[in-house]
């Protein structure tokens, strides 16, 4: 951006206080010229720069894969992908969010299908274009390994594509790198759908949980979270029992 001031030493010198000031660097968001704190992430590092963010966010948090970014560094040839709430800036970074990548969905009615290797072939067609050259890997800020579940569609082996695609947070960017122009992470849905529809083991606890909830036995505590305001929410967000 015009007329922003140049990145401080790494001295970091102290404010008239006294206090430690904010060492900033610089980068460069969608072509312009930005100053902003090393320690921000890219999402943060945009709203510093006095942009509003309209599109391209969610959670802030590394969940929801709607911050999709590209992004170079000085003296690298390589394009670096990450998600905008998780990555940090770094000196010289040059980037641009990516607030949604244009793809074909398949739609199907998951009842009328099978959990097998014509189901992809039908409705995901390009998965068998596949060269296993890796890029979709390096692209996922999630680390996962991409190519190996794309593999497990075209065997057809539903229960390694569901489990290696788990933690996928629907990006896009595999989708957006691959040059074979496979969208790996809808076949990675697909495969999920089908898992859970037809191969999964039978769970008597989840069952008799669905009768409570049909039941109306959570009614109450429904109600009593449609209430909250938002602070209170996410106070009883973060103070949830969670399993380590």
């Amino acid at each position: 951006m015009g007329g922003v001031r140049q990145t401080e030493s790494a001295s970091n010198p102290a404010d008239d206080q006294g206090q430690p000031r904010t060492r900033m660097v610089t980068i460069s968001i969608m072509g312009k010229r930005a100053q902003v704190p090393e320690d921000a992430t890219i999402m943060r590092a945009i709203e510093h720069s006095g942009q509003q963010i309209i599109r391209g966010a969610g959670c802030r948090e590394g969940f929801c894969g709607a911050c999709g970014t590209l992004y170079r560094l000085p003296g690298d040839y390589r394009i670096h992908t990450g998600l905008a709430c998780t990555t940090l800036v770094r000196e010289g970074m040059s980037l641009s969010q990516i607030p949604s990548v244009p793809l074909e969905k398949a739609v199907y009615d998951l009842e009328q299908l099978s959990p097998d290797v014509d189901c992809i072939k039908r409705l995901y067609p390009a998965t068998f274009r596949c060269v296993a050259c890796g890029t979709c890997n390096k692209a996922c800020p999630q680390g996962l390994q991409v190519m190996d579940y794309i593999q497990a569609a075209m065997r057809g082996d539903i229960a390694e594509l569901m489990e290696l695609s788990y933690d996928c947070v629907a990006c896009g960017l595999c989708a957006l790198r691959c040059p074979a122009e496979i969208i790996q992470h809808k076949v990675g849905i697909l495969g999920k759908r089908l898992y859970g529809r037809y191969l999964r083991k039978e769970s008597p606890e989840l069952d008799a949980r669905l009768q409570e909830l049909k039941a109306g036995r959570f009614d109450g505590e429904y109600a009593e979270l449609m209430s909250l305001g938002g602070e209170a929410l996410s106070d009883r967000y973060y103070a949830r029992d969670m399993e380590q």
